[in-house]
Parts: C-alpha cells; sequence; structure tokens
C-alpha cells in the first residue's frame, strides 16, 4: 500500500476550498485532460456523506471506471471518499482543509491505495502509480487553488445542488 501526502496553501476560506473540493462539476474541469466525467450516483452538484459517483475517465490510455463513497464527512474540516469498485485493490482519499493563521486555508490531502495482482501491483505502485498519482493530486490542487482564488469558484458554488443556503 502506498501513501501520500500532498498540502498546498490557498488564499480563500476554508468553506469555499472544501465546497470545491467536492464539487463533481468541479472535478471534471480540474481533470480535464483525463476526460473525467461523472457518468453514475452524483453526476453533479455537491456530494455529500453517504453518496457515491462513478467517474469514467482515461488512465494510460485506458477507459476505466471507478466507484468511490463519501465515507466520512465534516464540513467544512474534513471528508473522505473511499472506493468501492474500480482499478486498485483499495483507495482511500482524505480531505482535510484547515483555517490558515494568515485567513487563508491549508488544504491537505492523505491518498491511500493499494494496486490489485500482488507482487506485480506492489511493483507497479512504486515505479509508476506512486508518480502518476502524486502528479495528479498536484494538478488538481493546482487548478482548486486557481478557482477558489478568484471568482471562478462561483460556477461551481452558486446555486449548486447540494450548496449551503444562506
Amino acid at each position: 500500500m502506498i501513501t501520500i501526502h500532498v498540502s498546498l496553501e490557498i488564499d480563500a476560506p476554508p468553506d469555499r476550498v472544501f465546497d470545491l473540493a467536492r464539487s463533481i462539476d468541479f472535478h471534471s474541469v480540474s481533470l480535464a485532460h483525463t476526460g473525467e466525467k461523472a457518468v453514475a450516483g452524483r453526476t453533479s452538484g455537491l456530494i455529500e456523506l453517504g453518496q457515491s459517483v462513478t467517474w469514467r475517465a482515461r488512465h494510460f490510455g485506458v477507459r476505466q471506471h471507478l466507484t468511490s463513497r463519501i465515507s466520512a464527512f465534516d464540513r467544512p474540516r474534513y471528508f473522505q471518499d473511499t472506493m468501492v469498485r474500480g482499478a486498485f485493490a483499495s483507495m482511500v482519499h482524505d480531505h482535510h482543509i484547515d483555517a490558515a493563521p494568515d485567513g487563508g486555508t491549508m488544504l491537505r490531502d492523505e491518498l491511500r491505495f493499494a494496486a490489485p495482482l500482488g507482487i506485480l501491483g506492489r511493483i507497479a505502485e512504486r515505479l509508476v502509480l506512486r508518480r502518476y498519482m502524486t502528479r495528479f493530486l498536484h494538478t488538481r490542487n493546482a487548478v482548486l487553488k486557481r478557482v477558489a482564488e478568484s471568482d471562478e469558484w462561483r460556477q461551481f458554488l452558486e446555486g449548486a445542488p447540494g450548496a449551503p443556503q444562506g
């Protein structure tokens, strides 16, 4: 099993960062290079505790499907998504959102995953998947930072299904 830790400071309030991180629509845009598209479960708006989403995307030149469920939720500080079906033997992604002393937000991701296929999977984890998944998180978080720090966030959160009212 591989564990990846990624942190990023964002000059935006924690609730905005939290909601962008759980936005189905934002996720698709932030990872457009993989063709990420929600095809089942919650397919738009803000995902909530107990809800699931199935993503279709192209990774390593292969079209794949991955279904994850929100297995823990404490707005605006933390949520966890857990793979329930997909190419990995297991995958759990913890999203920690903390208020930073300067008024911004510290986003911390912890991603734990294991490849299938026993020893061959463990070799792939170390040679390919660790680097690929780290780059995946950095790419997504760079877009999250850009959107959260500009007015772009409004297109994903204002009036979104599941958005807090008031």
